[in-house]
């Protein structure tokens, strides 16, 4: 099958094309065909091998000393079940899906095998291949940390990034709760924030929210910009700050993935794609994602 490779740490060149071996399921995993996958920040932090400098050393012990351990990056797909291991009761040949990696990584190739209990669900028959693989990775993380804020009906929540991969996922998400949602984006990008449940939107070029009179119950930064102490004075009395930034991997979980189906099916929230590119192509889509001006995702066809 073919691969795009991570040979080492460094810039998007540092990728290859390559023929490797096609895996094979064992007893409890199913081999997928995949359709479609993704570029995050995620990804580029882990080539580029961008970390603090305190988790150096910690990071490349778990993601690989010279080069990364697991050089096929990309963690979340979107496919179809091509075999099953004799084990597996969950799902059949013919199932279309979508799935988290997480650290075991593996998208950016034409198949994978994945574990039955993996995070995995069939994917919502009204959207596209990319489509499902977009909102995994930013619709998780959402939902991480709206749980570790405590999100509650009728909160006044500010979604600092709101354009981004989880910002655009966090709005939805946090409108579906029924909070008053307050996004924080580029003026290019307020328009689609507002289409997206954004009850206001604070163009944070021109106006700083910290600034204004307004007190949130939670602050998110969706994209790991901003600190608690930025944020002090715009938090209600008991208000919550989360944030990406150093907190490496959210928990997910297949309910999750199970959620944002039920979601998405019900037309409630849906993926925001910037950009599509080939398996060929994911050097430049590297490129484009550090440029910072991405809306939403970029997401890798590989089957059409």
């Amino acid at each position: 099958m073919k691969a795009m490779v991570c040979t080492k740490y460094g810039k998007p060149d540092v990728f290859q094309l390559k023929e490797v071996e096609k895996p094979t399921p064992k007893e409890n995993e199913i081999l997928v065909k995949i359709y479609a996958t993704t570029v995050t920040s995620g990804d580029c932090r882990v080539r580029s091998f961008n970390s603090p400098l305190l988790l150096w050393l910690p990071m490349r012990i778990v993601l690989g000393l010279r080069k990364p351990r697991k050089p096929i990056l990309g963690v979340e797909l979107a496919g179809e079940v091509e075999e099953v291991g004799k084990n597996v009761t969950k799902f059949k040949k013919g199932d279309q899906l979508f799935a988290m990696t997480g650290m075991k990584f593996g998208g950016y190739a034409e198949y994978i095998c994945l574990p039955e209990k993996g995070t995995i669900a069939i994917k919502p028959e009204n959207i596209t291949y990319e489509e499902a693989a977009s909102i995994s990775f930013g619709g998780t993380t959402a939902l991480h940390f709206f749980r570790k804020g405590n999100i509650q009906v009728g909160q006044k929540v500010l979604i600092y990034g709101a354009s981004g991969a989880v910002g655009t996922a966090a709005v939805q998400l946090a409108s579906y709760y029924g909070a008053e949602v307050t996004g924080v984006c580029s003026a290019k990008n307020s328009e689609l924030v507002k289409s997206l449940g954004a009850d206001r939107v604070i163009n944070y070029q021109h106006e700083n929210f910290t600034e204004k009179e307004e007190r949130y119950d939670l602050i998110f930064d969706a994209v790991g910009k901003i600190t608690k102490n930025q944020c002090q004075e715009a938090l209600a009395l008991n208000g919550r700050f989360v944030s990406v930034e150093g907190q490496g991997i959210a928990k997910v979980q297949t309910k999750d993935l199970l959620l944002l189906k039920k979601l998405m099916e019900e037309g409630q929230i849906k993926s925001v794609i910037d950009r599509c590119y080939s398996l060929e192509q994911i050097p430049e889509a590297h490129e484009y994602v550090e440029t910072g001006r991405k809306v939403g995702n970029v997401a890798v066809v590989l089957q059409k």
